[in-house]
């Protein structure tokens, strides 16, 4: 499994979470606490917002904890609203496009967890993304199809019900393979105003995500952060960062959360039958 973080809030550097951090998610990729994974080293991405409509995006095979470029970026680059992934491949050749995240227009995209069997029903997947959006997979991993499904059922004009009709057709598609369980993930997703999050598993057994409480949590992160974020500063993380899981709120399963201006909107999380 990945490890990925999403902030949103007062404009900092990203070098603040992805390295400065106690156990920040460049520790991760080398150590995460994960039993299953606990290298997580096939390539790394952040993409950030700033004052472009469309967000920058930086992806690279490399180790992120041995790319010194990602290293100097992190250092210069401030931003209020930021997604990183490291990446532990399951599916998909290590290679730069299959790298997350993945980007189209001004949203960004990011999972964590696999579509068991995909293999057998890929091609039904594929079919079945919009036509102007086909041309835009530049990769070969279940994730970057995700996407350009969410797309194709309408991202751009009602997210959360784009990512249940998402993981409606993916599970439909697998039983039609007699794949009863097939879902497995943790996605965060944003426009560059939201951050939106879901965590589901067919089985129930999703992947863990967690988010801060409040500016606090994130003032024992870094002391350097008192007097530099807002109230409404948040993070969302696949594993905690700093000394313990307890200054961290789990999100439940089949949850969708909604992030914006400090508020985080639970929603249910239950995929649709396009």
């Amino acid at each position: 499994m990945c490890r990925w973080l999403a902030y949103t809030g007062s404009s900092i550097p990203l070098e603040t979470l992805l390295f400065n951090a106690h156990h920040s998610l460049i520790d991760q990729s080398m150590s995460s606490r994960s039993a299953e994974t606990p290298t997580n080293g096939d390539g790394f991405g952040v993409g950030w917002y700033g004052k472009r409509s469309r967000p920058g995006l930086f992806r690279s095979v490399r180790p992120a904890w041995n790319d010194f470029n990602l290293r100097e970026l992190a250092a210069h680059v401030d931003s209020p609203l930021f997604l990183a992934h490291v990446r532990a491949a399951s599916l998909g050749a290590v290679q730069e496009s299959n790298c997350h995240p993945f980007r189209y227009g001004n949203w960004l995209f990011m999972h964590n967890g696999e579509v068991e069997g995909i293999d057998q029903f890929r091609r039904d997947l594929v079919l079945a993304i919009a036509p102007h959006l086909f041309n835009c997979i530049q990769g070969t991993t279940d994730s970057e199809i995700m996407f350009y499904l969410t797309l194709t059922f309408g991202l751009e004009s009602d997210p959360l019900r784009a990512l249940a009709r998402m993981a409606g057709f993916v599970e439909n598609a697998a039983r039609r393979c007699g794949i009863a369980q097939s879902l497995w993930m943790t996605l965060g997703v944003s426009d560059g105003k939201r951050i939106y999050v879901v965590r589901y598993a067919s089985d129930g057994d999703a992947p863990t995500l967690f988010h801060s409480r409040d500016s606090e949590d994130l003032h024992r992160l870094d002391p350097g952060l008192r007097g530099r974020i807002s109230l409404e500063t948040r993070v969302i993380v696949s594993e905690p960062l700093g000394e313990t899981v307890d200054d961290w709120v789990q999100i439940p399963e089949n949850t969708a959360l909604i992030v914006h201006k400090g508020e985080a909107q639970y929603r249910p999380f239950h995929p649709v039958s396009p």
